[in-house]
């Protein structure tokens, strides 16, 4: 199955002993979630309809603990992260896949792979192909003497044009650190968007139960953020939205969010800023008038609910 832009679009999980045991309920009747563990298909399991076989490609889908084998699949996701700006995006990879107890890589299982005993063990040292998608959140206060966590600092302050903004960001970034969490979520275009509310289902639920059962109350405390900090993409249209035309038809929209939940965030933010990237223009005609930026946003952890919500809204529309 190709992959495109992992912007412009994250199941088998195998949960640790000191972690609770997750339950996740099909969303639709194209996924398939098995007894024992988490596992999706992007297609159906009806026998009928077997003409539109030749135009369906199977695909599992699982969640896993991230891993040190999952580096290169991660790289490919988070190499234009911070544009095209030189950084230690090893050590912040480093750092998302010492994070198990929070956080999740999402992989494709093969079919040959599903067998009886340790089928899933199987899967979850597949190949770096596999891996398409991400989640996880990392503590800017706990990671804040990393190298990569002072490159990332460095880079949104050099990014944020706006005074009053940028005196907002430099706070959350050194005074309030140790409550803000990095959400970091990243995925390929041909990502099914049903296992999307489960990928942030999944995340939240882990910084919930890590409060609580993490060893020490030191890392029990740097999971009770008050705010969390994205750093996505979005497109811009270069020229400024004209009034409806004559014929009742729509104006291109102004701003198109390639990942739909970015547009929850970022109404439910206390503030956000856009900035220009070095993005290679888009080959599609359609995207001819716009042009890709960078969109940083604060986020309450108070409305995280409500974002839960108002996800799963949008799926079921």
């Amino acid at each position: 199955m190709p992959r495109g832009s992992p912007e412009i679009a994250g199941s088998r999980r195998e949960m640790p002993p000191p972690k609770r045991a997750k339950r996740a309920e099909p969303s639709s009747d194209e996924e398939r979630c098995s007894s024992d563990e988490e596992s999706y298909s992007s297609d159906s399991d009806d026998g009928e309809g077997s003409s539109e076989e030749l135009d369906t490609v199977h695909a599992d889908f699982a969640f896993y603990d991230p891993k040190p084998s999952d580096f290169h699949g991660v790289k490919l996701l988070l190499k234009t992260y911070l544009d095209s700006k030189p950084w230690d995006l090893t050590g912040f990879i480093d750092l998302i896949l010492e994070q198990t107890t929070v956080g999740t890589v999402v992989k494709i299982a093969c079919d040959d792979e599903e067998g009886e005993g340790n089928g899933a063990e199987k899967s979850s040292t597949g190949d770096d192909d596999d891996l398409f998608g991400l989640i996880s959140v990392l503590n800017l206060g706990r990671y804040g003497e990393h190298r990569c966590i002072k490159d990332l600092k460095d880079y949104l302050l050099a990014v944020c044009s706006d005074k009053d903004t940028k005196k907002k960001l430099k706070q959350l970034l050194e005074v309030k650190a140790h409550d803000v969490g990095l959400l970091v979520c990243r995925r390929f275009v041909n990502f099914p968007y049903e296992l999307v509310p489960k990928m942030y289902e999944s995340l939240f639920d882990e910084v919930s139960w890590a409060t609580e059962d993490e060893p020490t109350q030191e890392l029990r405390d740097s999971f009770r953020f008050k705010q969390y900090l994205l750093v996505v993409r979005v497109l811009e249209r270069k020229t400024p939205v004209k009034q409806k035309a004559k014929n009742g038809t729509e104006e291109d929209e102004p701003i198109i969010y390639p990942k739909l939940e970015d547009e929850i965030f970022r109404k439910l933010s206390s503030w956000s800023f856009t900035f220009p990237i070095r993005a290679e223009q888009s080959a599609q005609q359609e995207m001819k008038n716009y042009k890709e930026m960078g969109l940083v946003m604060a986020v309450k952890a108070e409305t995280i609910p409500k974002f839960r919500k108002k996800l799963e809204d949008l799926l079921s529309e």
